[in-house]
């Protein structure tokens, strides 16, 4: 059986012209099958995976743009969650809008689910906020 060789962040760049074999659409249909006009394409097919965005975080790392790898690897974390829950973590983390035990429950929800990164992210906001005096009153 042929085994695929392992990626290389600087070598596998771009990754769906590069190694397509790494590239897959949320229920699993291989880049290379993927047409617009395919019977099984919906909407929620055209999203990235998690996978695929933590290999671009690494392309990211390796070239140096450690910023963009961070942003990556939150929203590798996020993809998975329904985009009415990451609407509301938007919302709430606007100045004003929520109180420290809403952005506290926001960051033990992501826990929860398995977004640390991101449940870090929304502690470094409330702590600013705490400084700068942007909760809700």
């Amino acid at each position: 059986m042929f085994e695929s060789p392992p990626f290389d962040p600087l070598r596998d760049y771009p990754i769906g012209s590069q190694r397509p074999d790494l590239v897959t659409t949320p229920g699993g249909i291989p880049l290379g099958e993927l047409t617009l006009h395919g019977e099984r394409l919906q909407a929620s097919e055209l999203r990235a995976t998690p996978e695929t965005l933590r290999l671009q975080a690494e392309v990211a790392g390796a070239a140096g743009r450690s910023q963009l790898a961070d942003n990556l690897r939150r929203a590798a974390e996020l993809a998975p969650l329904a985009d009415e829950t990451i609407l509301e973590i938007y919302t709430a983390l606007r100045p004003g809008r929520s109180s420290a035990a809403v952005l506290e429950s926001w960051a033990e929800h992501l826990d929860a689910h398995g977004a640390p990164l991101n449940a870090a992210f929304v502690r470094d906001a409330l702590r600013v906020y705490i400084l700068r005096g942007l909760l809700a009153t």
